[in-house]
Order: C-alpha cells, then sequence, then structure tokens
C-alpha cells in the first residue's frame, strides 16, 4: 500500500523588498529578496501537495502568487482587514512581519475549506484595472486642485492652464481604456452597461473588467465580489448596523456610487430611490442600495448577453 503523501501547509508575508516564509510547525521563518529569481530558486525546492496562503498587499504579492500558481501549488490569497479579524480572534497580540507568515500558515490549514483558490487573471485584466486605478488619483488629484486653488484670482490663468493639462491626459487614458477593450473583444459587453441609466463609459469598462476576473455564479457573488453586500450583526432581540463588507475594488465601488447620483434622477430609477427614503433609508443609504441595483443589472446583461430593457418609471423591483 502506498505511503499517503502529506500537504506542505506555507504561509508567506509579503512586502515590497522581501518575503517572510514559514513551512514549518515549528514556526521557523525563511527570509528571501521579493525577485523573480529568488522565487523561482526556492519554488523548485518544493515537492509534493503544496498549499501556499499569503497576504494580497498592492501588487507586490503578483510575482509569487503567478509563478507559484504555475508550478501547480495551490494559492490562496488572504485580504488584511480579514487576516487582522483572525489575528484579534485567536488573542495574537504580535504583528510583525514574521508573526503573519505563521498566521498565515495556520489560516490556510484550518481555513481553507472556506477559501477559494487564486488564478491568474485573463489576459488584459490587470491592465485595465491598473489604468483604471492610475486614472482615479488623476481624477482625485484634479478634483483636489479645483477646490484647493478657488477664490485665488492672481492664479486663474495658471490654474486653468493646469486643468486643460490634466484633462487632457484624462483623455487619453480613456482612449487607451477603450482601445483595449476593443482587442480583448469585451467593448460589445460594456456598449450593454452602458445602456443603463447613469452608467458611463468608464464604469462600464470596470463593470466588464470585474465580470471577467473570475467564473461568478450568481449576481450575489458578483455583489460580494464588488464588496458592496451587507455584513449582518445581529444578537437576540438586538439588529446591529448594516455595512457593506468593501471586500472588493474602491474604485469600482466609486465609480457605481456615482453612477447612481445620475440615475437618480432620471424617470426609470427615481421611483426606486425615493422608495428607498421612503423606508428610512439616509439619502447615502438609498444610492448605495440603487448602484448595487445597476450592478446587478449589469451582471445579468453580462451574464446572459442580453440588450437592456428600460422598465417604465416606476416598475423597477424594489428588491436589492
Amino acid at each position: 500500500m502506498a505511503m499517503q503523501v502529506q500537504p506542505t501547509w506555507i504561509g508567506v508575508d509579503v512586502s515590497k523588498a522581501t518575503l517572510d516564509i514559514c513551512s514549518t510547525d515549528t514556526g521557523d521563518v525563511l527570509t528571501l529578496p521579493n525577485e523573480g529569481k529568488a522565487i523561482r530558486q526556492w519554488l523548485k525546492r518544493l515537492s509534493g501537495p503544496v498549499f501556499l496562503t499569503l497576504e494580497a498587499t498592492n501588487l507586490f504579492h503578483l510575482e509569487l502568487a503567478t509563478q507559484a500558481y504555475a508550478r501547480r501549488v495551490t494559492v490562496y490569497l488572504v485580504n488584511g482587514y480579514r487576516l487582522s479579524k483572525y489575528r484579534e480572534g485567536i488573542g495574537a497580540r504580535a504583528k510583525t512581519d514574521r508573526s503573519d507568515a505563521r498566521l498565515l500558515r495556520r489560516y490556510g490549514m484550518h481555513e481553507h475549506a472556506d477559501l477559494r483558490a487564486w488564478a491568474p487573471p485573463p489576459k488584459g485584466y490587470t491592465t485595465l484595472q491598473r489604468l483604471l486605478h492610475r486614472r482615479a488619483v488623476l481624477v482625485q488629484a484634479r478634483t483636489t486642485l479645483r477646490q484647493s486653488l478657488t477664490g485665488m484670482p492672481e492664479l486663474k490663468t495658471s490654474v486653468a492652464a493646469l486643468l486643460r493639462k490634466m484633462n487632457h491626459l484624462d483623455h487619453l487614458l480613456i482612449k487607451r481604456l477603450q482601445r483595449i477593450l476593443v482587442e480583448l473583444g469585451w467593448n460589445q459587453q460594456a456598449r450593454r452597461c452602458r445602456a443603463i441609466e447613469g452608467i458611463g463609459p468608464i464604469t462600464s469598462i470596470a463593470l466588464t473588467t470585474t465580470f471577467h476576473r473570475g467564473a461568478f455564479a450568481s449576481a450575489d457573488a458578483f455583489i460580494a465580489f464588488l464588496g458592496m453586500d451587507v455584513r449582518v450583526r445581529d444578537s437576540g432581540t438586538m439588529r446591529g448596523r448594516r455595512k457593506l463588507t468593501k471586500r472588493g475594488d474602491p474604485e469600482i465601488r466609486r465609480l457605481l456610487y456615482m453612477a447612481a447620483m445620475t440615475a437618480c434622477r432620471s424617470s426609470t430609477w427615481k421611483p426606486f430611490y425615493e422608495r428607498m427614503l421612503a423606508r428610512g433609508l439616509s439619502t447615502t443609504q438609498a444610492l448605495v442600495a440603487l448602484a448595487r441595483k445597476l450592478a446587478r443589472i449589469a451582471f445579468a446583461l453580462l451574464k446572459t448577453g442580453s440588450t437592456y430593457q428600460p422598465k417604465a418609471p416606476g416598475e423597477a423591483c424594489p428588491s436589492t
């Protein structure tokens, strides 16, 4: 009878310069440079079934995750918020790179049944996502400058020239986003999303890009990936405050919120928005509910390949 090979569980704390790796029950930690060559040499030494748990840290984890996936290592990514709550839950008092490597190993070993194995995004996804984030930085900087320098007439001409330059750069970024979308063959899908009231070119690109990140089984899974699902905290007769989990990309949530601000003024979605307010929701909560509704409709269009058919005013389903 063949001996069963025991899997190797590894936790890796990722920073820009180094990787702290824990792969033993004794808690010993190895530190490697976060460089392609060093990662490749370390992965070659691994054998048998290997399960790797690491924290998603900006883009610094991608080199390790991509190389490990190529060598058939099962990779789990854990966001920082979830890991911090896990640390609190087990009563850990220290937070260092080395202790986090041990914590990630423990998390993977005990919680992997509730985790989804990571796979590289489809071609073009990362490029589009980075461009969307860079445009977000530009938009924020432009807004901040416009607000900060208002009321300074001596700078009016210079400020106007600077804003024109920033607008031109924004135009170039949008053109590049649209060009990549066409190259990937996703342009028609984005057009379907743009037919929804409030959804503009940038939001449609963001929704289409996110849709192609994974095989979402349902609209609920898509909403959860966006971080627009609601965290419920009830106990006994106490009904806790509902909050968004905010686990996904904050930029797409911002875009959807802005889309809801436009959609709530349309004849199709104004009744829905007013019903949310009549329920006692604040303006922000009502807009979030509408943004979630728009995301669900976009998912349905992308999933089925159907064309958006606006409902008559007042017919929009109140469910979110």
